[in-house]
């Protein structure tokens, strides 16, 4: 850390000190360790009553924050939290709109750091305990909707987990956390069943960004609707003038009236007509972190359950397997869809999103890909004898970054199409030639079961219906040597 951002925090923990006295007397912090969105998280030294100095993780939520949701997540971690691996609370301090969350304080690796020299073992280990935090918090009716290696902390050498940030958790319906049926989305009818003008996939240009089209690919989410032509839109607009004339509560039903019966005219095509602009977007929760998010988020499903967090689980677990981090990483919903396609398969998608009634369009069909090849073709790319790396493999590990990281933006409309870089993941996986790297080093990969790749392939199931729950993957047979 430079001087000039050792300065710049010792100036926020000063205002800390001012904006909540109460901590003086009590915690000595020491450096800030984490910051996201929403908070601000700091190491510090609390003197107990004993005498005894215990450290701690002190996380300021930002004043803009809404009083419930921060009483939200105080219950999720002193209700769920302190056991199985789900990080629980020690104090809270609240002076005015600040409010402090006192935490036990685990140190904990980088999971970017830690993820090539991970044993076989050791990603058994690290899956089986954060399943065990995900069934634990599922089991209270808690989702989390923010599952990734940084709100998962792993100790190495204790091997000590915890989950952590209930920041952006929900309930589901029959959740047990009082709050949180507070803060579960209110259904409000528009003139399509919701009423927040809000894009369904967040961009701000519709036009541009409501399909990825590549080429000969497009990749659209549409509902299906009558083909209306210029004279009849003509017409309906003029029915919309004549109806001003009336009375403002008859108007108000007319032009509600006028504006339904409206259907468009760009189905199946990669633009949207100012009829669907003008049209009340659907409202359904994407919170949550880019590369992550679970099919049935990208495209706003209104019906989100806990097997989002298991999703967000599955893209850890592949992360492990693939050596791979971040895996997924795309600029907008539709391109982390798209990125998803390239692995499960364009039919398997189109498929699962009936079930969650949506209906995806895709002018190509992209064969699913076997995770076992992927995995272990992207493995084998990590690493070679005494650090060596052959330029085949340095062209591969560069190709498969290229198309997750979208670097070269192989998912726009500058760029060549999906297909193509479906095709360019699949020459990534193949294996190296002349590979021949010591048994000594492998940590248990060269003697992956299959078992591992059966527990993938239900995390990252498209259905969420059908998706493996947490309580389900402990018993998997993988961890048959765990339980």
């Amino acid at each position: 850390m430079s001087s000039g951002d050792t300065a710049g925090v010792a100036k926020e923990i000063e205002k800390l000190y001012a904006a909540v006295p109460q901590l003086c007397n009590i915690f000595y912090i020491k450096s800030k360790i984490g910051e996201g969105t929403f908070s601000s998280v700091y190491l510090a030294i609390g003197r107990l009553r004993s005498g005894e100095d215990v450290t701690f993780a002190l996380k300021h939520l930002i004043p803009t924050s809404h009083p419930t949701r921060i009483a939200a997540e105080l219950q999720c971690l002193s209700v769920a939290g302190g056991e199985d691996n789900v990080m629980g609370v020690k104090y809270c301090f609240r002076n005015k709109d600040h409010v402090v969350i006192v935490m036990p304080y685990l140190e904990h690796e980088c999971f970017a750091d830690i993820l090539h020299s991970l044993s076989l073992e050791e990603t058994k280990e690290y899956m089986f305990n954060l399943l065990k935090a995900l069934r634990r918090i599922h089991s209270f009716g808690i989702v989390h909707r923010d599952v990734k290696p940084s709100n998962f902390l792993y100790n190495r050498s204790l091997k000590k987990f915890a989950l952590v940030d209930f920041g952006l958790a929900q309930g589901t319906p029959d959740t047990k956390i009082d709050l949180l049926k507070v803060l579960q989305p209110k259904k409000q009818e528009g003139l399509f069943g919701s009423s927040a003008q809000r894009s369904v996939f967040g961009e701000r240009n519709f036009n541009v960004h409501s399909a990825v089209t590549t080429d000969n690919t497009t990749l659209k989410a549409v509902k299906p609707s009558k083909m209306l032509d210029v004279t009849t839109r003509k017409l309906a607009t003029r029915k919309t003038v004549s109806a001003k004339s009336t009375s403002s509560s008859v108007n108000k039903k007319a032009s509600s009236i006028c504006q339904t019966s409206l259907a468009c005219d760009c189905y199946a095509k990669d633009q949207v007509c100012n009829i669907c602009l003008a049209r009340t977007r659907q409202v359904a929760p994407r919170a949550g972190t880019p590369g992550f998010r679970a099919p049935e988020v990208l495209t706003k499903c209104p019906h989100q359950t806990t097997a989002i967090d298991m999703w967000s689980a599955g893209i850890i677990f592949l992360s492990l397997l693939s050596g791979r981090y971040h895996f997924f990483n795309a600029a907008d919903d539709m391109n982390a869809l798209a990125q998803i396609m390239t692995i499960r398969g364009s039919k398997e998608t189109i498929q699962a999103s009936k079930c969650f009634g949506k209906n995806l369009l895709c002018s190509k069909e992209l064969p699913s890909k076997d995770l076992k090849t992927l995995c272990e073709g992207l493995r084998s790319a990590v690493l070679l004898p005494n650090g060596d790396q052959h330029d085949i493999q340095k062209q591969r590990a560069a190709l498969q970054m290229q198309i997750m990281e979208n670097q070269d933006g192989w998912f726009s409309p500058e760029s060549s199409n999906i297909t193509h870089a479906s095709s360019m993941v699949a020459s990534c996986v193949s294996a190296p030639d002349n590979m021949d790297i010591e048994q000594s080093n492998l940590n248990g990969w060269d003697r992956v079961p299959n078992e591992a790749y059966h527990l993938l392939d239900r995390l990252l199931d498209m259905n969420p219906a059908t998706r493996i729950t947490a309580e389900e993957a402990l018993i998997h047979p993988l961890f048959k040597n765990m339980r």
